[in-house]
């Protein structure tokens, strides 16, 4: 690909996961750049019915967000990224959840089609322009204040995250200390104990040994 140079990326649209949704669920997409407390201030305001603090409702700066009419309070909110964004947008759920508490999560995983042009740097060379198509992997998390359908894949009730934490913090409570030494790679007195080996010979504990000088002669010459 030397002779060519990118000239422009098309990304396929690719339709919602989450059927049925009301008019007015906001959708927020995020990009590479942009900047999450602009993401989150339009986020929250929506979900704690206050006013968009932008002169255009539905959009955001750094990234792309489409709502439906209507500025009161929404029931439900989704997240979206593609790519390197989806960390990002991972980011934004989790701040989301823990300030809305009780908020249900539905994550469902697709991809998006990515058509990227390339033109040749010397048309006159008789090279045609190129059109590469990627699969790009994207994320999509609904978060509703209504109960969901519990069987549905990728869903998560609220608090289940805490209470993960919360049973892994217990079983550790409960698992014996010595056995949490082993896991943990043996910390403690048997390691302080084997640390100083090889770094010299050991002092005797018994009683000390008296050294014997012998005499020296005479000096600058020979004793006979």
């Amino acid at each position: 690909m030397e002779n060519y140079r990118k000239a422009r990326t098309v990304e396929q649209p690719c339709p919602c996961p989450f059927p049925d949704l009301p008019s007015n669920t906001p959708e927020v997409r995020v990009k590479d750049g942009s900047k999450i407390r602009n993401l989150m201030r339009f986020a929250l305001s929506r979900m704690e019915e206050k006013a968009p603090p932008t002169d255009h409702p539905g959009t955001c700066e750094g990234s792309e967000v489409s709502v439906g009419s209507g500025e009161n309070l929404c029931r439900q909110i989704v997240f979206t990224g593609v790519g390197q964004s989806v960390t990002k947008a991972i980011t934004c759920v989790e701040i989301m959840k823990r300030r809305v508490q009780g908020l249900h999560q539905y994550t469902k995983l697709a991809y998006r089609t990515v058509q990227e042009v390339w033109e040749p740097l010397e048309p006159e060379a008789g090279l045609d322009s190129l059109t590469v198509s990627r699969n790009v992997p994207s994320l999509w998390v609904l978060l509703s204040r209504d109960s969901l359908d519990t069987d549905q894949p990728g869903y998560q009730a609220p608090g289940s995250f805490d209470a993960f934490w919360a049973q892994a913090l217990k079983d550790e409570s409960a698992t014996p200390r010595d056995e949490q030494r082993r896991k943990r790679g043996g910390t403690g007195a048997g390691r302080a104990e084997g640390a100083g080996r090889g770094k010299g010979p050991r002092k005797h504990l018994g009683r000390p040994v008296k050294k014997t000088h012998k005499p020296l002669g005479h000096a600058g010459g020979v004793q006979e």
